[in-house]
C-alpha cells in the first residue's frame, strides 16, 4: 500500500476518445496500455491512486454518437526516468 503522502509525481495516462475530432485508433489505445502497465511494473513502480470514467454523448446530424474514456492516475513517490513528458 502505498502512502499518499509519499507521492512526488503522477502520471496521468488516457485510455479511449475525449475529442470527437481525434478518435483514438486500436494502435494509440494499445499505446496508453502498454504505458500503465510499464508504469506499474517498472522500477520505480507506480500504484494507481485515481480513476476517472468519462463518456459524453453527441449528436451528429440523426445519429447520437458516444465517446468513452478512462483516466488513470498513477502516483510515483519520485519520478521515473524513463518517463517522458
Amino acid at each position: 500500500m502505498i502512502d499518499l503522502s509519499e507521492v512526488t509525481f503522477i502520471k496521468r495516462i488516457v485510455v479511449g476518445s475525449s475529442n470527437p475530432t481525434d478518435l483514438q485508433s486500436e494502435e494509440r489505445i494499445r499505446q496508453a496500455m502498454a504505458l500503465i502497465n510499464r508504469c506499474l511494473s517498472d522500477y520505480p513502480k507506480g500504484k494507481i491512486i485515481g480513476v476517472e470514467k468519462s463518456f459524453s454523448i453527441l449528436q451528429i446530424g440523426e445519429h447520437n454518437v458516444v465517446l468513452q474514456w478512462t483516466t488513470y492516475h498513477i502516483g510515483f513517490m519520485r519520478r521515473p526516468t524513463w518517463l517522458e513528458e
